[in-house]
């Protein structure tokens, strides 16, 4: 058995040829890692190097490092390269620490609570 010749329909299917350049993977639970791919296996297992996890509320955005990072397979959504001549982000976003995110994500899981508590108030009036 040979390895990856052109015939193999599988070559672009392959993490390969992102190894050593930098990466976001979206996570099932929701949570955005970039880091530099080192090393993968056939089960999408990743090891990010220099990882960190960005966080974004609204305008807000903290990137928490994370250092060396395993990723289950399982748990990857998407795994894209980022362009590195490029702005990661745009330019109305804020860069704040990490206990800021933290109050920020907060605020926010509170008002979507609060959000859905009162519209379970208001089934009984049935809108449609």
């Amino acid at each position: 058995m040979s390895w990856a010749g052109p015939e193999d329909i599988y070559l672009s299917t392959s993490l390969a040829s992102y190894l050593d350049k930098k990466l976001l993977v979206l996570l099932r639970d929701g949570r955005k890692l970039l880091g530099i791919l080192r090393s993968f296996d056939q089960f999408a297992n990743a090891v990010l190097e220099g990882a960190c996890e960005r966080v974004i509320v609204g305008e807000l955005y903290c990137d928490i490092p994370l250092g060396l990072y395993v990723i289950r397979g399982e748990n990857v959504v998407l795994i894209g390269e980022l362009d590195l001549e490029k702005e990661e982000l745009p330019p109305h976003m804020t860069r704040v620490s990490e206990a800021e995110i933290k109050r920020a994500q907060k605020a926010e899981r509170e008002a979507t609570d609060l959000k859905g508590s009162m519209r379970k108030r208001m089934e009984f009036l049935d809108m449609d």
